[in-house]
């Protein structure tokens, strides 16, 4: 069981990557000196935008493929820009359907509550910070894996304690422990571990037990447990509150967080987001009811096949020790990818100025420039995974040559990047461009 505390009132040794570089413990990897926080992350993502727009001015549109598992498309009908997207009558056209569609995606029941909030990561602070009632919040994940930022960053906010603990450890004593009055639960991480719903059901009975809110961040689980693992939404489970993201795992887009279940907990959290200029206004909040409406469980399957075959075949590249076969794709830990990156420039870690996150941001931004391929390397938000995590949309390996060039590209950026991992310059150059 470990305790998460704020950004800034860490007092705790840190602990280290295997490279002896300490570790964030909110966003769970080592910063460097050209990734330094947050605020570097934001400006990675601007160069990522810019890298992203080069390359689609010289080469078009469809030079680009979307290898975060977000489609982000806006799937808005031609008449809703004109009735739902209008932002005084809009909502209340809409609101029924959306509260159909969302409750029928979640599990919820006829009379629960919906909430559409810009990302998923704002609904979840929200109800945090709404529901935490100045104790400490009890967080389960799957094992081996870890909250997302936001709910680190939520229990920051709301001025409580954060207890993480695996959901193959003794969650019922920390439950008896802490006395919280919200227990997030975790179904599926951004690195796709996995907690059984099994024991989702039994935290919730426990939660409600010690009568205390369960809510399930159920970003990716919403539909990746029942379409590819047979398993229920959140709110089937019982949960109290289940948060979804509406542009991955089969969802088309856009950019948001929906937030169901019991409305009195579901308004709170509502308006707490308000407060904090959270909410998503009417066309996202249409966008987010036409994607609801509009999925289809075959996308996310053949999401699912493509990246499986993907990481198949990157795994003979790279070696099946080095690449994790997930659900959307393969992903490769940054640490191995700066061993790789060692390993082919022939030298030891040792006097090396980069820590892992950097090398993989930067070879993110040579397999977006060189490939088309845009990964959460350079595209991510502040706090977002730093591994490699290559999750195709649906046309997204088509739009890049095929799987063949995909490794291709992964291999030749690997070797690019060994043959200037001395450069601290160049990498930062490549990383943040004339920001550096």
């Amino acid at each position: 069981m470990t305790a998460v505390a704020s950004e800034s009132k860490t007092k705790s040794p840190k602990p280290t990557d295997r490279f002896g570089n300490p570790i964030d413990p909110i966003v769970g990897f080592a910063r460097g000196t050209i990734i330094r926080s947050s605020v570097d992350e934001a400006r990675r993502l601007r160069q990522g935008q810019a890298v992203a727009a080069d390359r689609v001015r010289k080469l078009g549109p469809h030079s680009i493929g979307v290898f975060t598992g977000n489609q982000r498309d806006f799937p808005l009908k031609p008449e809703d820009l004109t009735t739902l997207c209008e932002e005084w009558v809009g909502p209340g056209l809409f609101a029924e359907d959306l509260r159909e569609a969302a409750i029928t995606h979640l599990g919820g029941e006829d009379g629960d509550g919906v909430a559409v909030f810009n990302r998923t990561s704002a609904g979840i602070i929200a109800t945090i910070v709404a529901h935490a009632a100045g104790s400490p919040v009890i967080s389960v994940v799957p094992p081996g894996g870890r909250s997302h930022a936001s709910v680190i960053r939520g229990c920051s906010i709301a001025r409580v304690e954060l207890v993480e603990i695996g959901g193959d450890r003794d969650w019922q004593a920390a439950l008896t422990k802490a006395k919280p009055n919200l227990v997030v639960v975790t179904t599926v991480t951004s690195a796709l571990e996995l907690l059984d719903d099994t024991v989702t059901s039994a935290v919730v009975k426990a939660t409600h037990a010690v009568g205390a809110i369960a809510f399930v961040d159920d970003a990716y689980g919403a539909r990746l447990r029942p379409v590819l693992h047979g398993g229920k939404p959140g709110l089937a489970l019982g949960a109290d509150l289940a948060i979804t993201n509406c542009d991955k795992a089969g969802l088309a887009g856009p950019r948001a967080g929906v937030l169901a279940g019991r409305p009195n907990l579901v308004t709170a959290a509502s308006a707490k987001g308000a407060e904090f200029g959270m909410e998503a206004r009417a066309p996202i909040a249409a966008g987010a009811m036409r994607s609801l409406q509009a999925f289809r469980p075959e996308d996310l399957r053949e999401e699912a096949r493509s990246g499986q075959a993907l990481a198949v075949a990157l795994a003979e590249k790279l070696g099946r020790d080095l690449v994790v076969v997930s659900d959307l794709g393969p992903m490769v830990d940054e640490q191995d990818v700066l061993a790789v990156v060692l390993r082919r420039a022939g030298r030891s870690a040792e006097g090396l100025g980069l820590v892992p996150c950097e090398v993989s941001s930067a070879l993110g931004m040579v397999l977006l420039r060189d490939a088309g391929i845009l990964t959460v390397n350079t595209h991510g938000q502040p706090g977002a995974r730093v591994s490699l995590r290559l999750k195709p949309t649906l046309d997204a390996i088509g739009r890049v040559g095929g799987q063949d060039a995909v490794v291709a590209a992964v291999d030749a950026a690997l070797d690019h990047l060994a043959s200037r991992i001395d450069d601290v310059s160049a990498i930062s150059q490549l990383v943040l461009g004339d920001q550096a």
